[in-house]
């Protein structure tokens, strides 16, 4: 159910997303940790973020035979 969800805003985020320009994901945010960032660099962090808490909790739900 939460990987389903998880879905469903992912592809929510990707019809926003898609209508932002290069200037747009140019413009720069602050990451607490990691300091001054663009947009697009936040976005493959994310990206690779989401994909690595994915792979751990579908591997947990195949050990455990969920």
């Amino acid at each position: 159910m939460s990987l389903g969800a998880l879905e469903q805003l992912h592809a929510r985020w990707v019809l926003m997303l898609r209508g932002l320009s290069p200037a747009d994901l140019a413009r720069t945010l602050t990451h607490p940790e990691l300091g001054e960032l663009n947009l697009d660099d936040m976005l493959q962090i994310y990206a690779w973020h989401g994909c690595h808490h994915t792979a751990h909790v579908t591997g947990l739900r195949k050990r455990e035979g969920w």
